[in-house]
């Protein structure tokens, strides 16, 4: 399926940036010429968080079993352009599950593995699923139980795949599907068309204004104009190592992690993040070129590193560059990520901040004068605070059909991501600025109708709070009835029951008599925000 308009297409391949390649193609040329090459790996502490040994397949074997899984979902009747969820922890078999798909022509729509079922059903209703690939489980959740109740409630969802070695009831085992098919067994030829890399590829997730997810169609040339953002500008070696910390859910682990890995050929490390030490050691141990990691917790990891020649990739959400002033002689590049629209990747060159960026056209590599326009950026000052847009052969701008709401464009085709900007005396310093919003987590308008919903409640606010660490924590300020007294372990209890995703629970809970308003009447979360602040002064003083 083709969402791009014929004269956005026709403008980005006479810039040389969109062409005829597949993200499948990619994985193929590389498979075809260095097929012994190592290409995935599992951590090897593997088993400690999950079920199952780790796994480490060279191109060749990998390229097996994407077209023997491409060829089952061809045959059970998944025919192109149908939508395959997929949420699953990092596994070696999640990347093979995802690339199967594209082989087989159909559009992957990776789910944030802190949604619940709630959230899964909403999301894969608006894509119009037609099945599910649900990874094992971990930290005390079993995503296979949820995906077989998930495909209980939506009668259009025809086929639940699971992925492991411990497989809920009820679930087709993928595992012990390619034990069984046979070798002759074929995936069906790919797209003939001359635009086959202008298809969607991926359906990735952010939320509308009202609070409901919104799928972003990709197709693969956006994919490749994203991953060359991070690839030019890393300058990395031939068939680079690396490790990547993110679940293959949006721009973070497809765009800054597995798109470089298929666009250089190089081996790709998946890791569990459970601590820096463990994700220091793992980069040590593999002799990493490139590790990703939360922007503000660089200094940490870098610390804990023995590699000195490994570059290290601040990734930014949200998040207060400001707050991890660090001084550093490594290779760092800090790469900015837009909510699931667009990412700027900027090498430091020194410096103990990430560098400002202007508007206009971004280039990669920023120090090449001729490199290609992968993005434009522009400042929305209708909003208060200025808000991001962007536009260009990244930025998905096309609605989902099976999804009534639409992105908002321009005239001018900028999408306004709606992420307020901080800005320095040199230009951007971040999207999203803590306190104003919370990738991946529902409108906070949505979350106060969520938390007022509880009973013995007269009203209720989310809020944030800006955090060193995470960038911004969801708070609850809530207001019992008269006479009633707050019942804070009914209240999450009931959060549970109403399947709310791990990123809508609240950090902490305030207990108040009553919500601070402005003079319109709407609640000011500036003054819940200072309030826990205060808080905090207060108990270090």
């Amino acid at each position: 399926m083709i969402l791009t308009p014929l004269k956005t297409i026709e403008t980005h391949q006479q810039s040389g940036i969109w062409g005829r390649v597949t993200l499948d193609a990619l994985f193929r040329k590389t498979a075809t010429a260095h097929p012994d090459r190592l290409a995935l790996c599992d951590p090897q502490d593997r088993s400690d968080a999950m079920q199952g040994a780790p796994r480490r397949l060279t191109y060749a074997q990998a390229d097996e079993e994407i077209s023997k899984l491409a060829a089952f979902y061809a045959a059970v009747g998944l025919t192109p352009d149908n939508v395959v969820g997929l949420q699953s922890p990092n596994t070696v078999e999640a990347v093979i599950a995802f690339l199967a798909a594209l082989r087989a022509g159909l559009v992957v729509a990776p789910l944030p593995l802190h949604w619940r079922q709630k959230n899964v059903l909403e999301a894969l209703s608006r894509a119009g699923a037609k099945a599910l690939v649900a990874g094992e489980g971990f930290g005390g959740r079993n995503i296979g139980h949820e995906a077989r109740d998930t495909a209980a409630e939506m009668f259009s969802l025809r086929f639940v795949f699971g992925l492991g070695t411990e497989v809920a009831d009820g679930l087709i085992e993928l595992s012990e599907v390619l034990k069984e098919v046979p070798a002759d067994m074929t995936p069906p030829p790919g797209r003939r068309d001359p635009n086959a890399a202008d298809h969607v590829a991926t359906l990735t997730w952010t939320h509308s204004t009202s609070g409901e997810p919104l799928p972003i169609a990709r197709s693969h040339n956006q994919w490749i104009a994203a991953g060359l953002m991070p690839y030019l500008e890393l300058s990395l070696p031939q068939a680079p190592v690396t490790v990547v910390p993110y679940a293959l859910t949006g721009m973070a682990g497809i765009g800054a992690g597995l798109m470089p890995w298929l666009l250089s050929g190089g081996t790709l490390h998946l890791h569990h993040p459970r601590s820096l030490r463990k994700l220091a050691a793992h980069a040590d141990a593999v002799d990493a070129d490139m590790v990703l990691c939360p922007g503000s917790l660089m200094p940490q990891l870098e610390r804990r590193m023995t590699n000195g020649d490994c570059r290290i990739v601040p990734v930014w959400n949200a998040h207060s560059p400001a707050a991890t002033h660090h001084q550093t002689n490594r290779d760092v590049t800090d790469i900015h990520i837009a909510d699931e629209f667009a990412m700027i990747a900027r090498k430091r060159d020194g410096s103990a901040l990430p560098r400002p960026f202007a508007t206009g056209h971004v280039t990669s590599p920023s120090n090449a004068p001729n490199g290609p326009a992968l993005l434009e950026i522009a400042v929305d000052t209708e909003n208060q605070p200025n808000t991001l847009k962007v536009r260009g052969a990244m930025v998905a701008d096309s609605a989902w059909p099976a999804c009534k709401v639409r992105i908002p464009t321009d005239k001018a085709g900028y999408v306004d991501t709606l992420l307020p900007l901080r800005q320095g005396d040199n230009g951007i310093t971040a999207f999203g600025v803590p306190g104003t919003s919370l990738p991946g987590v529902a409108s906070l308008p949505a979350l106060d109708a969520l938390f007022g919903a509880f009973p013995g409640m007269k009203e209720a606010a989310a809020f944030l709070v800006e955090d060193g660490i995470l960038g911004a924590r969801l708070y609850a300020a809530l207001v019992p009835q008269r006479g009633l007294m707050l019942d804070v372990e009914g209240f999450f209890a009931y959060l549970d029951a109403e399947c709310a995703g791990l990123g809508e629970i609240p950090h902490r809970i305030l207990s108040l008599a009553a919500l601070p308003r402005r003079e319109n009447g709407t609640v000011d979360r500036a003054a819940l925000t200072q309030r826990v602040d205060q808080g905090r002064a207060a108990a270090v003083a």
